[in-house]
């Protein structure tokens, strides 16, 4: 998988999944077309940190600092960010995703979300997004483990809210 790839060590990790009753051909399209816009959670979530609406898409990831590390229609979705999350600026890194994977300059974290698609003989797909966190250097370490505690629970409703969004895309063009 992509995200074995790119960030097969780490020290933080969340998942989550869902079945969702369409293939997964259009449950990856309506992955990849991801609007959170029309979510009450993520704006409100989004708003609180500071993060601008254009995020609410995947495109708008992309612009803000993320990184489309690969994709494998219709199996695997991944995309990466570095940065000093725990901080006001981020100070986001923009990086291709070869100098993602061998990023490790010290002070900083690299995180790894993916949405991963298996098909089942029932003819719904499984589908699970995994968010994995590596950092580097001890004061890292100690400044995201407090952000993590803080913030972590609030991602996974965000992690949530894609799987709800994925799973009502799909499903409502798959009739």
């Amino acid at each position: 998988m992509l995200i074995d790839q790119f960030l097969p060590n780490y020290e933080v990790s969340a998942r989550y999944e869902a079945v969702i009753h369409a293939p997964p051909e259009r449950v990856f399209q309506a992955a990849r077309s991801l609007d959170a816009s029309g979510s009450p959670i993520v704006r409100w979530l989004f708003r609180l940190r500071g993060l601008p609406d254009s995020m609410l898409t995947l495109d708008g990831m992309l612009k803000f600092g993320f990184i489309l590390l690969g994709e494998t229609r219709p199996r695997e979705l991944a995309l990466g960010l570095v940065g000093r999350f725990w901080t006001h600026s981020t100070d986001i890194q923009r990086l291709t995703p070869e100098a993602f994977r061998t990023f490790d300059r010290e002070g900083y974290a690299k995180a790894v979300a993916n949405v991963s698609l298996s098909p089942r003989e029932d003819g719904t797909t499984q589908v699970v997004t995994e968010t994995r966190v590596l950092c580097h250097g001890e004061a890292s370490r100690r400044w995201f483990r407090l952000y993590w505690l803080l913030i972590g629970p609030f991602s996974g409703l965000i992690r949530k809210e894609w799987l709800r969004i994925i799973k009502q895309q799909a499903e409502k063009t798959s009739r």
